[in-house]
């Protein structure tokens, strides 16, 4: 009291002029038959009263007004038409071909749209009027590779795709993908494998199996697999018949009927889920390819799951990354068929382990001995793994194809020129992914536009010096 008695009047004047200040949001309750000082009120013939539509979404200035196609004079802002680049087909996985830019078409059993893609990757397909990728020595190996996995059992492909960060790895895997779905191949494609350890759905404790299920994740995988393969999936019949859950499904069944099933009831979904794959397994007439994106994920010796007991759940307990582990270790095999993955070294939450470099023989960013400590069971599921090194950086021939895709689509605000392709070349030293953003899509980030006095936006004269 002492303190606040010797406070000049002004801070006191102040502090009384502030608290009587009205408050719109009406944040704070009045005392008991008091009225709030904090909230406006609205006094017939008073003057005072809240105007509703002042920040209506018409009446906000410039930042949702469409403006006038006169006005769009940059040749940047102009609309633009698709790009003429040839669709991706497997004839055109040739060594004449490398350097050549293809394009995924929508199809009506596109895998892009159900199975999904990698966040960067989805960024960039956004960015460009069609979605594109080029052809490199890579991919016409890996397509020669798949060719002849299509009349082996899927235990002698078995590959990793490796290399540094941005060399390629998941559009060599979307290649591949494509490239089995043109040659009518059943397809199942998990871009993003680290939402099978990260705990972001449910998961229940079977006592038949003695896993983890993941309910929610099997019906969406299922949901997918159907969308994508149905027709190869009506053409197959399950040989054994299969009573769950008061749910039973005859021998005669098709393939493509059972996934519905399992897609509508997540109660069944991990059960019809692992009965698909045994009847692939068991079936030669249709190639099979398990391509999964993110691939050391389920390779961790921990996962974000927790037990009752809050203790982390191994990826072998979980019944999705059980079953990619039995396929990848050829403990388990399709008739016909190869397994792909590609892993993303710069993860540090799920990082590339121990085992899979030993596996693979991957030079490690420390040391590594006999001594460390490794997982004899992970080692087991890394067993026959092969790697499959991504050159880290672009061909001349390939860059340039690169270059001059997204200078067709209006991407450059810089001139389109020699200079300018040679310099991002350099300094992104090759790489696929520094030369497309922090080259071409660096342009973007140039000076600021120079304003005069005839500029129509009144934001841009606003933000003048």
């Amino acid at each position: 009291m002492a303190l606040a008695s010797s406070r000049p009047s002004f801070y006191r004047s102040l502090q009384g002029t502030l608290t009587g200040l009205p408050h719109t949001r009406g944040y704070a309750n009045s005392p008991p038959g008091q009225q709030s000082p904090f909230k406006i009120q609205n006094v017939k013939n008073s003057g005072t009263s809240k105007n509703k539509k002042a920040f209506s979404r018409k009446n906000r200035i410039g930042a949702f007004r469409s403006m006038n196609p006169s006005q769009l004079t940059d040749p940047v802002l102009q609309p633009h038409s698709n790009l003429s680049v040839p669709s991706f087909k497997p004839e055109l996985m040739t060594e004449d071909r490398i350097g050549q830019v293809v394009a995924f078409n929508q199809t009506p059993h596109d895998p892009i749209k159900y199975f999904g893609i990698p966040k960067n990757m989805l960024l960039e397909f956004r960015l460009l009027s069609q979605r594109c990728s080029v052809i490199r020595n890579i991919t016409v190996f890996t397509a020669e590779e798949l060719k002849s996995a299509a009349s082996k059992p899927s235990h002698k492909t078995r590959y990793v795709l490796t290399g540094p960060s941005g060399c390629g790895k998941s559009f060599l895997l979307l290649q591949a993908v494509q490239f089995c779905l043109a040659e009518e191949w059943i397809v199942i494609y998990i871009p993003r494998a680290k939402t099978t350890v990260n705990s972001t759905t449910t998961h229940t404790y079977d006592l038949r199996t003695q896993t983890y299920l993941q309910p929610n994740f099997a019906q969406q995988t299922l949901r997918r697999i159907l969308e994508v393969n149905s027709s190869n999936l009506q053409t197959l019949t399950m040989r054994e018949g299969l009573n769950y859950d008061r749910r039973s499904f005859s021998s005669g069944t098709t393939l493509a009927q059972l996934a519905s099933a399992g897609s509508k009831d997540p109660v069944i979904s991990s059960v019809v889920l692992e009965t698909l794959l045994n009847e692939l397994s068991r079936q030669s007439k249709i190639p099979v390819l398990l391509a999964v994106d993110d691939f050391q994920a389920i390779y961790n010796q921990k996962t974000l799951y927790r037990d009752p007991h809050f203790s982390a759940i191994r990826p072998y307990h979980l019944a999705i990354p059980r079953l990619i582990l039995e396929y990848a270790s050829g403990k388990r095999s399709f008739p016909k068929g190869a397994i792909l993955g590609a892993i993303t070294a710069a993860d540090p939450m799920f990082p590339v382990t121990t085992e899979l470099m030993d596996e693979l023989r991957l030079p490690g960013t420390h040391p590594r001995s006999a001594y460390n400590k490794r997982s004899k069971i992970l080692q087991e599921y890394a067993q026959g793994l092969m790697n499959l090194p991504v050159p880290e950086e672009f061909s001349p021939r390939e860059a340039a194809s690169v270059f001059e895709n997204w200078m067709r689509d209006n991407a450059l605000t810089a001139p389109a020129n020699d200079e300018v392709f040679l310099a991002k070349y350099t300094e992104s030293a090759g790489n696929p992914k520094a030369f497309v953003w922090q080259g071409i899509l660096g342009t973007l980030e140039g000076a600021a536009p120079i304003v005069s006095e005839n500029t129509p936006w009144p934001q841009l004269r606003e933000g003048r010096m």
